[in-house]
């Protein structure tokens, strides 16, 4: 193998990156702070499954941590194992709940376990009657008919003088489904639902609302809010403006930048046939990263239901997706952008300040909350405060 002195080191690997993340820590912390003033009375926890929404729940959990958050939500025992590192004094709720063979890390860690189901009820009482009093949260199913015990089943639970003693849950929840809907009216019939289980474990904390039923007002709030999606500065409520701040931005650099001539066309299946000559950008990100071949200018099926296909931003302008996104590579359209304002090696905004994710998504026809969990391995981050300096 070769070998480079020391003048050949890559000491910015950021600057140098094909593909590079940006997560601003305060805008985060910021949009924690202001769902926590929105909960009202309740104490807001934060919701970092998936890898803190791809922001990475290393750097994102402590930054909340540091922030105030007592509370977190993740979903897998491996993500609550990895934050109790960075959130040493904090509860910890598992939402998958605890499996045979995962007691050791919850009990070593000091985790949660949401209980969802009557046969994961039935091994935390075997394992109780193994180890003792140790706290859990239920999750009871209000109409999701996702997770959840059965309601009349957890109401009878509650009031079962035959429960061991050592069965002590810290938290009751539920979810809403269809909280980023503030006109359905099954909001207001999980609330009396859940209503009726919150009585049955009086004395006993009780969440129900994540971002979107934080918005619905007081009586969604209960003792415990769960905020996720707008701490990441993405929309919680359809048709409602978003007043998050953004966190994330995702960038990709410009491989070249080719002059192509009307009637040709771009990219696979020709999908794209030019009218006009063209200039296009070849930038360094695709599928494979997370920038869904959903937003591909023609080939796919969406541009059937939806025209318009995906936007970057760069040179102060939005700019158009050229036929279909491959695995690693996706062409921009610069041909209405002032002559050498886009050159090899620019950076393109694919999602961030300029280009909000919630759009993003819906070019891709999908949520702001896919983009997000969706992010690649081959990006490079970096975690920056306020005006942008680098931690």
């Amino acid at each position: 193998m070769t070998e480079f002195s020391d003048t050949f080191e890559d000491e910015n690997t950021f600057d140098s990156a094909g593909l590079r993340l940006t997560v601003n820590l305060t805008a985060l912390t910021d949009n924690w702070k202001d769902m926590a003033r929105r909960s009202g009375k309740a104490r807001a926890a934060a919701v970092v499954k998936a890898d803190a929404y791809g922001t990475g729940i290393e750097d994102a959990g402590e930054a909340l941590y540091l922030a105030g958050a007592r509370d977190f939500f993740v979903a897998t025992v491996d993500e609550g194992v990895t934050l109790r590192l960075y959130a040493p004094e904090a509860r910890i709720f598992v939402l998958s709940g605890i499996w045979p063979g995962t007691e050791r890390r919850f009990f070593e860690n000091d985790l949660v376990p949401v209980i969802s189901s009557e046969e994961q009820l039935a091994f935390w009482m075997a394992v109780l009657a193994d180890y003792g009093d140790y706290p859990c949260a239920l999750h009871i199913d209000t109409g999701f008919n996702r997770l959840g015990l059965p309601m009349e089943e957890a109401i009878a639970l509650a009031d079962d003088v035959s429960r061991p003693a050592s069965f002590s849950p810290v938290l009751v929840m539920s979810h809403l489904t269809c909280g980023d809907d503030h006109t359905s009216p099954i909001n207001r019939q999980q609330l009396e639902s859940f209503r009726r289980v919150s009585a049955a474990y009086e004395g006993i904390d009780s969440s129900l609302a994540a971002s979107g039923g934080i918005f619905l007002g007081s009586d969604y709030h209960f003792d415990v809010t769960r905020p996720g999606i707008t701490i990441y500065g993405g929309e919680a409520v359809t048709g409602m403006a978003n007043p998050m701040r953004p966190v994330v931005t995702a960038e990709a650099r410009v491989i070249q930048v080719r002059t192509v001539k009307a009637g040709e066309a771009v990219s696979y299946g020709r999908a794209m046939q030019l009218t006009r000559d063209s200039r296009l950008a070849i930038v360094s990100a695709g599928y494979a990263d997370g920038y869904m071949r959903s937003q591909s200018s023609g080939g796919v099926p969406l541009r059937q239901v939806v025209p318009q296909g995906g936007q970057g931003f760069i040179a102060g302008r939005r700019v158009p997706v050229a036929g279909r996104i491959t695995m690693d590579l996706t062409i921009f359209d610069v041909t209405d952008l002032p002559e050498n304002s886009v050159r090899s090696g620019d950076y393109i905004e694919l999602f961030g300040r300029n280009m909000p994710v919630d759009d993003v998504a819906r070019a891709a026809g999908t949520i702001g909350y896919e983009i997000l969990t969706s992010i690649g391995l081959r990006h490079e981050r970096r975690y920056v405060e306020d005006e942008g300096a680098a931690l």
